[in-house]
């Protein structure tokens, strides 16, 4: 349930957010270093289980992002229906 707030909600901040200088700005100032690290390791985590080339423990061995993450990741990336990852990672082409 969504509760109705006269503040703009994030997803429409970021979506009216117009550059990437901007993007990371506001992320700076929204989240920890160690959440934007976070965030970070988490997508780049899902760029390469979108290549497909690579085991969990090669990853790991990588970018020192365990294998939680990188299961929790790879489960959203192709078995959860919100679709996030995918939408982003078909406009990287």
């Amino acid at each position: 349930m969504k509760i109705e707030t006269p503040y703009l909600d994030l997803e429409v901040a970021i979506a009216r957010l117009d550059s990437v200088e901007t993007i990371q700005q506001f992320l700076i100032d929204l989240c920890t270093p160690a959440e934007l690290r976070a965030l970070r390791e988490r997508w780049h985590v899902a760029q390469i289980l979108d290549e497909g080339e690579k085991s969990y423990r090669d990853i790991q061995a990588e970018t020192g992002v365990s294998t939680t993450t990188i299961g929790r990741v790879a489960r959203f990336l192709r078995d959860e229906p919100h679709g996030g990852y995918r939408a982003v990672l078909d406009k990287k082409d």
